[in-house]
C-alpha cells in the first residue's frame, strides 16, 4: 500500500495529475519517505537527479512554475502524497505581528535598565559597546530564531525533533524559565495598577507626608525653602511605595515575608483576567490586542518626553546621560553590561521568537522583521533615557544636588519612587501621572503576553493529540498555576521574592539556554542546512556576514556573558536589607531547576535510542524529519480538510 521514494528527487507540485503507476524503480539513496496512496496533492519526482541536500530539496516545493525543462515526461514518476489540513493559526495581518514581537521586546526593561546601565558605564561612550554587541550578537541571534521559528512552524520544543533531538531539553528548560518569570513579572504590573488606581485623584497621596503611613523621617522638599536632605531622609514617593503599596516594613526579611496583601491580589487578578482573555483564542485575539499595548506606550513617550524637556534643570540630566566617559571602555565590566542589556532587550533564547513567527506564511520576509524590530526596540530604549533623564535633571535642580546623588535608585524603584515623585509635583500631576502607569500597564503586559505564548505553543505543539482542541482550558490552567506562584511576591516582603527571581530564576539560565541553541542550530544542525531553510523562504541565502556571526561569533558572545556572570559572585541588595548567604544558595538552585531539563533529557534520549553508543548518537544528533512542512498558503493551492490536523508530509 505505499510506495517508497528517494528523497535525492526534484519535486514538481500539482494540483491534479493522473495516478500513473511507476514505471520503472525509483532510486533509493539515504533516506526514505512513505507516501500514501489516498490521494490529495500529486508529488511527480523526476529521477534520476544530482545528491542534493534535502532542505534544498524542501526549498523546491516552494517554487512556482513549470517544472525543470531538463526533465522529460517520460522519466517522471507521479505518486499520490497525502498532505495534512493546515490548521495552524494565523496573523490575521502582517503588523499584528511586528507589534507582537515589538511588544515583546520593548518592555519595562528598556524604561528602567537601560537608561541606569548607560549612565553608569559611561554615558555616550556605552553606546559604542551597546552597538557592536547589537550588530554581532543580539540582532544575529534574534533573526536566527525568528527564521527558525517560521521554516519549521512549531514551538520551543517539538522544534528540537527538527534540528537535533538531543537538545529538546532546552524546550522544557524555556518553559520552566518562562513561568518564574511570570511569577514575578506580573507582580510588577500589579504594582503599575495599584499606582494607577490611587492617580485618581486631585492630590497624588505620594506628594507630601501628611499620610497614615508616613514616618518622622519623611521629607518634602519641593516648594519649600531651606530643607535638609539627609542620608535617613525619606521621599513621600519611597514611602507610599515601601509602606502603603507594598508595606515590606511589616516583612523581617526572606525569613519572614509576611501576610499576602489582598489588594495587591486583587490587581493581580484583574491583571491576568485581561492575559487569559488576550490569550486564550490564539494569535487571532493577542493579534489584535498589541494594537492597543504596543502603540500606546509610544503615545505616552513622546509626551513624556515633550513634558521632561520643558522643565527646569531637564538639560542638566541630558548631558549626565550622554556625557562620554571614555576610560570606561577599557573597563571589562562595561562591555559585559551592554552585551546583557542587549541580550535581555532583544529576548532571543526565551522560545517567544520561535512562538510568534511560528503562526507567520512560510514566505514571509523574517529578514526584513529581524532588522526593522530590533532598530526599533534598541532606539526606544535610547529614548527612553531622554524621558527617564530630563525628569532626573528636573529633580536634581529642585533638591540642589547633583543628578548623580538623584540617579541612584534603579530597577523598579526608577519607575515606582523616582519618576512618580517627580510627577506629583509637575503642573498637571494627576494627568501625567494616569498615562505613565498605563504606559507601564501596557508595556508589561505585552511582554506577559509574549512570554506565556512562548509556553502555549510549545506545550500544544507538543502533545497536539491532546490539547489541540482544548486550548482554552490550557490557557486557564496557565494563568491560574502563574497566579498561585505569584502569590508569594504579593506578600509584605514579595519585593524580596521579586528581586531573588529576577536575579537567579532568569539571569544565567537564559543565557546558557541561548548559548546552547546557537550552538545547536550552527553546528549540529549545520550552518549550510539552516542557509538553505532561509534560502527556501526567502529566495536567497543570508550572506558571509550572518553565517559567521551564527557559528562563531554570537556563540562566543553569550559565553562571554555567562564566563563574566561566573566570575562575578552577586551581593544582592534591597533597601537596607542584604540578602543573607542562604537565600544565594537557594537562588543557585533555582537557576539550576530549569537548566537541569537540559542533560536530563540528553540522558534519557540516549538510554531509551536502541543500539550501539555510535549509532545512538548518530539517530540522537540527526534530525528526525528532514523535511520542512509543505505549506498550501506558500504553494498556492487549496487546503483540503483531512482526519490529522497536523500539516505536514506523512513520513
Amino acid at each position: 500500500p505505499f510506495t517508497s521514494v528517494s528523497t535525492n528527487t526534484c519535486v514538481q507540485v500539482s494540483a491534479e495529475a493522473p495516478p500513473t503507476p511507476p514505471t520503472r524503480p525509483c532510486h533509493h539513496y539515504r533516506r526514505n519517505i512513505l507516501l500514501s496512496e489516498e490521494p490529495v496533492l500529486w508529488l511527480t519526482f523526476h529521477s534520476p537527479v544530482p545528491r542534493q541536500d534535502s532542505a534544498s530539496m524542501a526549498g523546491s516545493l516552494t517554487q512556482h512554475g513549470s517544472p525543470n525543462p531538463g526533465y522529460s515526461a517520460n522519466s517522471a514518476v507521479t505518486v499520490p502524497v497525502i498532505t495534512q489540513t493546515d490548521s495552524r493559526d494565523k496573523w490575521s495581518k502582517k503588523m499584528d505581528f511586528l507589534l507582537s514581537v515589538i511588544g515583546f521586546a520593548v518592555d519595562l526593561g528598556n524604561v528602567w535598565r537601560f537608561p541606569y546601565i548607560c549612565y553608569q558605564n559611561g554615558g555616550g561612550a556605552f553606546l559604542i559597546p551597546y552597538i557592536l554587541m547589537a550588530i554581532f550578537g543580539g540582532v544575529p541571534l534574534f533573526y536566527m530564531e525568528l527564521a527558525l521559528g517560521q521554516f519549521h512552524r512549531t514551538g520551543a520544543i517539538s522544534i528540537w525533533k527538527h534540528i537535533c533531538p538531543i537538545f529538546k531539553g532546552i524546550g522544557y528548560a524555556i518553559c520552566v524559565i518562562a513561568l518564574y518569570v511570570s511569577f514575578y513579572y506580573n507582580t510588577i504590573i500589579a504594582w503599575a495598577l495599584f499606582y494607577f488606581y490611587s492617580s485618581f485623584s486631585t492630590i497624588l497621596p505620594w506628594t507630601n507626608c501628611d499620610n497614615v503611613w508616613n514616618t518622622p523621617d519623611c521629607t518634602n522638599y519641593f516648594g519649600m525653602d531651606n530643607v535638609t536632605w539627609t542620608n535617613s531622609s525619606r521621599s513621600p514617593a519611597e514611602e507610599f511605595y515601601t509602606r502603603n503599596v507594598l508595606e515590606i516594613h511589616k516583612a523581617s526579611g526572606l525569613r519572614d515575608v509576611g501576610g499576602v496583601r489582598w489588594q495587591l491580589m486583587l490587581c493581580l487578578f484583574l491583571i491576568f483576567t485581561i492575559v487569559y482573555f488576550s490569550l486564550w483564542k490564539g494569535v487571532k485575539t493577542s493579534g489584535k490586542v498589541v494594537w492597543v499595548t504596543a502603540t500606546l506606550p509610544y503615545i505616552v513617550l513622546f509626551i513624556l518626553l515633550i513634558r521632561g524637556a520643558t522643565l527646569p534643570g531637564a538639560w542638566r540630566g541630558v548631558v549626565f546621560y550622554l556625557k562620554p566617559q571614555w576610560d570606561k571602555l577599557l573597563e571589562t565590566s562595561v562591555w559585559v553590561d551592554a552585551a546583557a542589556q542587549i541580550f535581555f532587550s532583544l529576548g532571543p533564547g526565551f522560545g517567544v521568537l520561535l512562538a510568534l513567527s511560528s503562526y507567520n506564511p512560510f514566505t514571509n520576509n523574517c529578514y526584513r522583521d529581524a532588522i526593522v524590530t530590533s532598530l526599533v526596540n534598541c532606539l526606544t530604549s535610547f529614548i527612553s533615557g531622554f524621558v527617564i533623564f530630563t525628569v532626573l535633571g528636573y529633580m536634581a535642580e529642585m533638591r540642589q544636588v547633583e543628578v548623580e546623588d538623584v540617579a541612584r535608585d534603579k530597577g523598579p524603584s526608577l519607575l515606582f519612587i523616582t519618576y512618580p515623585e517627580a510627577i506629583a509635583n509637575m503642573m498637571g500631576s494627576t494627568f501625567f501621572a494616569i498615562i505613565f502607569f498605563v504606559m507601564m500597564i501596557t508595556l508589561g503586559l505585552d511582554s506577559t503576553f509574549g512570554g506565556l505564548e512562548a509556553i502555549i505553543t510549545a506545550v500544544l505543539d507538543e502533545y497536539p493529540d491532546v490539547l489541540s482542541q482544548r486550548r482554552e482550558l490550557f490557557v486557564l490552567a496557565l494563568v491560574v498555576i502563574c497566579f498561585l506562584g505569584s502569590l508569594s511576591t504579593l506578600t509584605n516582603g514579595g519585593a524580596y521574592v521579586v528581586k531573588l527571581l529576577e536575579e537567579f530564576g532568569v539571569g544565567c539560565s537564559i543565557i546558557a539556554v541561548g548559548f546552547l541553541e546557537a550552538i545547536a542550530v550552527s553546528w549540529f544542525y549545520g550552518i549550510k542546512r539552516f542557509s538553505n531553510d532561509i534560502q527556501a523562504m526567502l529566495g536567497k541565502a543570508p550572506g558571509l556576514f550572518w553565517r559567521v556571526c551564527w557559528v562563531a561569533i554570537s556563540p562566543a558572545f553569550l559565553a562571554y556573558i555567562i564566563v563574566s556572570s561566573l566570575l562575578k559572585a552577586p551581593s544582592l541588595t534591597l533597601f537596607d536589607y542584604k540578602y543573607p548567604d542562604w537565600s544565594i544558595t537557594v537562588g543557585y538552585i533555582i537557576g539550576l531547576s530549569s537548566f537541569m531539563w537540559i542533560p536530563i533529557y540528553m540522558v534519557y534520549k540516549l538510554v531509551w535510542t536502541p543500539g550501539s553508543l555510535k549509532q545512538r548518537l548518530a539517530v540522537c544528533l540527526r534530525p528526525e524529519r528532514t523535511l520542512p512542512e509543505i505549506h498550501a498558503d506558500s504553494l498556492n493551492l487549496p487546503t483540503v480538510p483531512q482526519r490529522d490536523t497536523n500539516s505536514s508530509v506523512c513520513l
